[in-house]
């Protein structure tokens, strides 16, 4: 553990017992469960801190309650929240070392990279800040009857901000400054795994000026999201996690027609064509399949190559994969840490099992590093011979485990990329621009990259199929946090 990790978490303002944050108070938790956060790297504890009761939760609903029905936070001018949001953007960016460090402390995403992606965090209060102050919240159109109407976007009200531990921060940050902007008011409830990130972004808040009940923070598990998703005071439920568990969320949410939005799994692919130099594939290609050790919901782990080309993509990708280093994560030059908790190890082995009992090639790993006798860490993985029933190129396993899948000719490669329940992301590899597109609009997915790998603030990302409901990023995700109402004025 670093100086940085252990002094930020030291200083938390929750560090003292008050592990929530309700109605702009810092409170201790009225039930009587602790939860610890391990660091996956050494197993060594990083906080004990307690799970809010559901009464915590009723407490911290019915404050953002007040906070949008009586409060001025739906009611100012987008200019004025964007100042408040600048203003926490600023806050965030005094504190990127902290992120970074908690990031690669409780997930085990390797240094390097988390200080390179929590500069998102800010970007993204940055982004909302910018469009709250030039997005069209009021239009007049004319009617063909005469007279006219207004279209007016109104915040959709209390949302609950439901979080995962594998990249925590940018992930709540994605619906918290777009719902902010839109005017909503919130329910945080961060993975247990992974609080101290939403420690800090809420001292931002606080220290921003945001008003009371505006953002609440409630700490638990599973129970504490379940009893905030059914309560009856959540107008909007925003989830970022599994497939099975939005299936809970959305069928909770359908039983009162809340509003729902959902980002879940991924099983995306990469399309390496005939054309394709290995030169301009590798580079992208090998860190993004394998993203925070495989823990990321659109890693390219189903890499279809053509069988002409099997062997020679196959062999240039394992020569870039043994080179990776797999150690501790906060060294700067390892290129992956260990998997975040000792269940999702668990769970990899027994997947990897799985692919080779249906006849899967194990080519490399599967196995756990010899040199690591502390931590959860698990050797890059590589299978051939896969197809597309088998459970590996099906299920999303979120380790670093990837499927090469053999196709005879670009139209197998499309069915075969589309052969999943996901829908989420892909990337095509090709030196011809206007086949990408063509081959890209024939795919079931929310986003491809063309020769690359691409997710941007200010794009709409999401899934189709079985990866959500709705976006986020972009002008698409303030959107997700709007109502529209139309206003009949008097005929001319």
């Amino acid at each position: 553990m670093t100086e940085q990790l252990t002094h930020t978490i030291h200083a938390l303002r929750a560090n003292d017992g008050h592990a929530l944050f309700i109605d702009g108070v810092w409170r201790p938790s009225t039930g009587d469960r602790l939860l610890d956060v391990i660091a996956p790297h050494d197993e060594q504890l990083l906080l004990r801190y307690a799970e809010a009761s559901t009464d915590d939760v009723d407490e911290a609903v019915a404050a953002a309650r007040r906070a949008f029905d009586e409060g001025p936070w739906p009611g100012m001018t987008p200019e004025d929240r964007a100042d408040i949001l600048m203003a926490v953007a600023k806050r965030l960016e005094q504190r990127l070392p902290e992120l970074a460090a908690a990031w690669t402390g409780q997930v085990g995403a390797v240094i390097d990279f988390t200080r390179k992606a929590s500069h998102q965090v800010p970007g993204l209060f940055a982004y909302y800040a910018d469009l709250a102050r030039s997005y069209p919240f009021v239009e007049t159109r004319a009617r063909p009857a005469g007279g006219a109407a207004r279209i007016v976007k109104e915040p959709a009200g209390v949302c609950a901000a439901i979080t995962p531990w594998n990249a925590p921060l940018v992930l709540l940050c994605y619906k918290v400054a777009a719902g902010l902007a839109a005017g909503c008011t919130f329910v945080a409830k961060p993975s247990p795994e992974t609080p101290v990130d939403a420690y800090i972004l809420t001292e931002c808040l606080e220290d921003a000026g945001l008003p009371p009940g505006v953002f609440n923070l409630v700490t638990g598990g599973r129970e504490v999201g379940d009893h905030l998703v059914r309560h009856p005071g959540i107008d909007k439920v925003s989830f970022t996690g599994s497939t099975a568990a939005g299936k809970v969320i959305a069928r909770a949410c359908a039983d009162r027609l809340a509003r729902v939005s959902l980002e879940l799994g991924g099983k995306s692919a990469a399309l390496i064509m005939d054309d394709a130099p290995l030169a301009d594939v590798l580079p992208s290609l090998v860190p993004y399949s394998m993203p925070i050790t495989g823990q990321v919901c659109f890693s390219l782990t189903r890499i279809l190559v053509p069988r002409g080309r099997h062997d020679e993509v196959v062999g240039a990708y394992l020569d870039a994969v043994n080179g990776m280093r797999v150690g501790d994560p906060f060294e700067s030059g390892v290129a992956m840490g260990p998997l975040s908790l000792e269940r999702q190890r668990e769970r990899v082995e027994s997947y990897v099992a799985r692919g080779v009992e249906e006849g899967a090639h194990l080519l490399r790993g599967g196995t756990r590093p010899q040199d690591r006798n502390r931590g959860w860490f698990f050797e890059p993985t590589v299978f051939t011979g896969v197809t597309t029933d088998m459970t590996i190129a099906r299920e999303e396993i979120f380790g670093p485990v990837v499927s090469f899948i053999a196709c005879d000719d670009e139209e197998d490669m499309i069915a075969k990329a589309n052969a999943t329940s996901y829908g989420l992301h892909g990337a095509i590899y090709t030196a011809d621009t206007e086949r990408a597109e063509h081959v890209a609009r024939r795919l079931r997915t929310g986003s491809v990259a063309f020769n690359s790998m691409a997710v941007d603030i200010a794009m709409p990302f999401g899934g189709f199929r079985e990866s959500g409901i709705g976006r986020e990023g972009g002008i698409e995700g303030l959107e997700n946090y709007l109502e529209t109402k139309t206003l009949y004025l008097s005929a001319v």
